[in-house]
C-alpha cells in the first residue's frame, strides 16, 4: 500500500515522510521540499494523518467554522493528492488551472496524479504561491 494510514505516532511532516513506501518517498518528499520554498510562510504539520501547510480559517453560510489548511499533500492509496484549498474569485485554483497542470485528475480543490512526472511542478507551485498570497491579503475564501 502507497498511503501513509493515520496513525497516532505520525506528529511530524519528518515522521510522514519517513513511513512512506519506498515507491512514494522521492516524490513526496521533493513536492514536500518545492511547496516549503515556493510558500516558507506555510508552516507544514500534520493534518487527519497527511502533510498540511499554513492554517486558513472558515465559516460557511450555515455558521459551521473551524481550520483547514491552505496547502496539503498526500500519499494516497492509487496516487499522490496535492490539495489547493483556496479560491480565486468563484473557482478553486486547481480547478481554474486544471489544464495547464499536466496529465493529472482535478477535483475542485485537489490534484491527483499517479507519477511525479505527470503533474507540471512549476504550474502547481505557481498556484501555491497565489494561494499563500491570497491567505496573507484575506482572500482566497474557501467554498
Amino acid at each position: 500500500m502507497a498511503r501513509v494510514e493515520a496513525n497516532a505516532d505520525i506528529k511530524t511532516p519528518r515522521d510522514y515522510l519517513a513511513r512512506l513506501p519506498p515507491n512514494r518517498q522521492a516524490a513526496v518528499a521533493a513536492i514536500h521540499k518545492a511547496v516549503r520554498v515556493a510558500a516558507p510562510e506555510l508552516k507544514p504539520r500534520i493534518v487527519r494523518g497527511m502533510l498540511g501547510y499554513g492554517k486558513y480559517k472558515y465559516r460557511y453560510a450555515s455558521g459551521r467554522q473551524g481550520d483547514w489548511f491552505v496547502i496539503g499533500l498526500a500519499s494516497q492509496k492509487h496516487y499522490i493528492s496535492l490539495y489547493v484549498c483556496i479560491c480565486d474569485g468563484d473557482e478553486y485554483l486547481p480547478e481554474k488551472n486544471k489544464k495547464r497542470l499536466g496529465n493529472v485528475s482535478v477535483g475542485k480543490s485537489c490534484i491527483r496524479f499517479k507519477k511525479f512526472e505527470d503533474l507540471n511542478l512549476p504550474v502547481a507551485l505557481e498556484l501555491v504561491r497565489k494561494a499563500a498570497n491570497l491567505v496573507k491579503t484575506g482572500g482566497g475564501m474557501l467554498r
